[in-house]
């Protein structure tokens, strides 16, 4: 049994499949199925990448995902680049990506709050604005900005007018 490198290149060429074959069937790279089969560890992505590397190699040539996934994070450690089987690692990701939607949702929620709070302020406002203006005219306490014009009803029924007011 030879190194992990060599017993992968090996199962491939006793298998009769070319490298182009196994980028074509699982889009990685050439030389990344290139450096793996090398023990070039260090020119793979890292972390979970690179266990989908071997998963996508090994299951392209026919061998054990788990297995050889298993023997590459010993001989890559054994090589000196351990890499870390960082599971914890994307979980922490996905935490990270779950708390900051909320804090965007949180924000967001907190800028309609104030929007709403606004609106019915000015509303309140308006309304407030209105009611005063409506009752001050019925008690001839708001002044008028339109022209004053008198109506006298007389006794027969007819109406005069006054007649307007000249003001310079």
């Amino acid at each position: 049994m030879g190194t992990f490198g060599e017993d992968l290149r090996a199962a491939r060429i006793s298998r009769g499949i070319a490298l182009e074959k196994i980028t074509e069937v699982t889009k990685i790279s050439q030389r990344h199925l290139v450096a793996l089969e090398q023990e070039k560890f260090r020119q793979l992505p890292g972390g979970i990448l690179s266990k989908g590397i071997v998963r996508g190699y090994a299951g392209a040539v026919g061998l054990d995902e788990h297995d050889w996934t298993d023997r590459f994070l010993k001989a890559s450690s054994d090589k000196g680049t351990p890499l870390v089987d960082d599971d914890s690692s994307w979980t922490a990701f996905a935490a990270n990506v779950g708390r900051d939607r909320m804090e965007r949702r949180e924000a967001l929620e907190a800028r309609m709050r104030w929007v709403g709070a606004i609106a019915l302020v000015l509303i309140v406002g308006v309304a407030a604005f209105l009611t005063v203006r409506y009752f001050g005219q019925r008690a001839a306490w708001w002044s008028n900005s339109t022209p004053d014009h008198s109506v006298t009803v007389n006794a027969d029924a007819s109406v005069v007018r006054a007649p307007k007011s000249k003001t310079k």
